[in-house]
C-alpha cells in the first residue's frame, strides 16, 4: 500500500492530476503513468486525482479507483496522495469515498453536491460528517461550487464540529475568503489556495499548500515560486507572478482543461484526449499559451505543434 501521509504533511505544490482519455473516451493507462512521473520529476510535494484538472465531475467510482491506483503505483511512497470525490450526492461521494480509501490515500478533497441546488448549512455539514463517518481518511472540502458557495464562517465550523474534517481548498478567485479563512483557522487546520491569478499572495499570506489547475500547467514554476516566498525572494515572487498570471490569462476558458492538458503536452507530457463535448484547443488558443509558456520557462524545450 501507498505511504500514508498525516494533514500536516499535506504542503506545498500539490497538483492535480489531468487525466489522458485515448481517442474513445477509455482511461490511457500508461500515459497516466508517464503523465504522473513527470509531475513527480518537476519537484512537486504532491498530488491530486481526480479533481476538476482530471476531469473528475466525469468519473464512474471504477474509473477514479483505477486513476488512483495507478497513481499510486508510480508515486509509490514519495509524496502525498489525495484523491478527489466529486458527486451530487452524498451517497455517490461515500461510494466514490470508500472506493479509493484502501489506496495509500492521504486524504479525500471533497465537493459540496453541485448540480444546481444550493445546501442550507445543517444540511452541508451533514453531508460531510457522513462521509467522514464512512471513511478514515481525512476530509479537505474543495469549496469550488459557484451556487453552492460555502462561507469562510460554515468552513471554519465544519473543521471545528465534524471530526475527519481537516482543511479547505478554497477556489473561485477569492483572496478575501482565503485571508479570513488563514486568520481564524486553528494551528492544525490545513487551508489550501485555489486562486490561480494570485497565487504569489496566497502563499505570502501564508496557504499551507496550493492545488490549483496553474500548478499543473507549470509545475516547476509553482515550485519555484514556492520556494522563493518560503526563503523570502519577495523580488523573484513579484516577476513569477507576473509571469504566471500572463499564462493563466491564456490558458483560462470554459475549455481550461483542455488549455492546461496543451500546456503540459509543450513540456512534453502525454496528456492525452479530454472528454467530449469540452472544445479542443484553438490555434489562436495554442499561440497565446506557447508564447505565455515561454515566458514562464524560458529555458525549457517546447514542442512543435504536429
Amino acid at each position: 500500500m501507498n505511504k500514508i501521509f498525516s494533514p500536516e504533511q499535506i504542503q506545498g505544490i500539490v497538483p492535480p492530476l489531468v487525466t489522458p482519455f485515448a481517442a474513445d473516451g477509455s482511461l490511457d493507462e500508461q500515459a497516466l503513468r508517464e503523465t504522473t512521473r513527470f509531475m513527480l520529476d518537476q519537484g512537486v510535494h504532491g498530488l491530486v486525482v481526480g479533481g476538476s484538472s482530471g476531469e473528475g465531475y466525469t468519473l464512474g467510482v471504477d474509473e477514479l479507483r483505477r486513476i488512483t491506483e495507478l497513481a499510486a503505483e508510480e508515486i509509490d511512497g514519495r509524496v502525498p496522495l489525495v484523491a478527489g470525490v466529486i458527486a451530487n450526492s452524498t451517497r455517490d461521494a461515500i461510494a466514490k469515498a470508500k472506493a479509493v480509501s484502501s489506496l495509500g490515500v492521504s486524504a479525500l478533497q471533497v465537493t459540496p453536491a453541485h448540480y444546481i441546488y444550493k445546501t442550507d448549512d445543517a444540511s452541508m455539514l451533514r453531508h460531510f460528517r457522513e462521509i467522514a463517518d464512512e471513511t478514515d481518511v481525512p476530509i479537505l472540502i474543495y469549496n469550488v461550487i459557484p451556487w453552492n458557495y460555502l462561507s469562510p464562517s460554515l468552513l471554519l465550523q465544519a473543521m471545528r464540529e465534524v471530526p475527519g474534517v481537516v482543511g479547505v481548498k478554497q477556489s473561485a478567485g477569492d483572496l478575501k475568503a482565503l485571508a479570513d479563512l488563514l486568520v481564524d483557522a486553528r494551528p492544525t487546520d490545513r487551508i489550501f489556495a485555489a486562486v490561480d491569478a494570485l497565487l504569489y499572495p496566497c502563499i505570502a499570506l501564508g496557504a499551507h499548500g496550493v492545488i490549483s489547475i496553474l500548478t499543473t500547467a507549470v509545475p516547476s514554476a509553482l515550485v519555484q515560486l514556492w520556494d522563493a516566498v518560503k526563503r523570502g525572494d519577495h523580488e523573484f515572487g513579484r516577476d513569477m507572478h507576473a509571469r504566471l498570471l500572463r499564462l493563466w490569462n491564456a490558458l483560462y476558458a470554459d475549455n481550461r482543461v483542455a488549455t492546461t492538458k496543451y500546456a503540459l503536452w509543450l513540456q512534453g507530457a502525454p496528456t492525452g484526449h479530454t472528454l467530449r463535448p469540452v472544445a479542443a484547443v484553438t490555434p489562436a488558443q495554442k499561440a497565446a499559451i506557447r508564447k505565455a509558456l515561454a515566458g514562464v520557462l524560458p529555458n525549457a524545450s517546447l514542442r512543435a505543434d504536429d
